[in-house]
């Protein structure tokens, strides 16, 4: 019998409720990993890789995510659930519209709830702005640590902005996983 997260999947795989449906997108990315993680990382959206193959984060910020999970959690991505804020490809990779992220909002309320991580991690501003209702840039958000629903949200960069600043935003990553780390082992952050 499937579970909650299974049918939920199979519904989002059949979304075309919003324009990115129609406009080139492959296949909806829903996410992947352990689906009772206490970690869930969330990004922005699937990039071309992500909609060719249908996981998130499997180009080249999956592979820098991929390592930062190692080196600083001591986890696989089999180890966490990773999803993003909208599901579809939006075209050329460009940032996702408010329309978009509106749409797409309750596939992944609903997986927060049915996963019911102790520690989100935001990757950039898309997925903290959300998740925080903030305005906020991502740069004075992360660095901290926020109270949210039962436990606690972690923002960091994305990714591919740390793979395009080099050493500055890496080293924000780093510090910003070694603080999930600590929340995941109940030690205030």
């Amino acid at each position: 019998m499937p579970t909650e997260l299974e049918l939920l999947r199979d519904q989002a795989l059949a979304c075309t409720a919003c324009k990115l449906a129609g406009l080139g997108r492959s296949q909806v990315v829903f996410g992947v990993g352990d689906p009772a993680a206490d970690l869930l990382f969330v990004g922005e959206g699937p990039g071309a890789e992500e909609d060719r193959l249908g996981e998130p984060f499997v180009g080249r910020s999956g592979k820098l995510l991929d390592q930062l999970l190692w080196e600083e959690l001591g986890i696989t991505r089999a180890e966490c659930y990773i999803a993003n804020v909208v599901k579809c490809r939006p075209p050329d990779n460009r940032d996702p519209e408010p329309d978009e992220i509106a749409t797409c909002r309750p596939w992944l309320d609903r997986q927060l709830a049915l996963i019911a991580p102790r520690v989100v991690v935001t990757l950039g501003k898309f997925a903290t702005q959300l998740l925080l209702d903030s305005k906020e840039g991502i740069t004075r958000l992360r660095g901290r640590s926020y109270p949210w629903r039962d436990g606690v949200l972690i923002p960091t960069v994305h990714p591919a902005y740390a793979l395009r600043g080099g050493g500055t935003p890496l080293a924000q990553m780093r510090a910003d996983f070694a603080r999930a780390k600590l929340a995941l082992a109940g030690v205030a952050t």
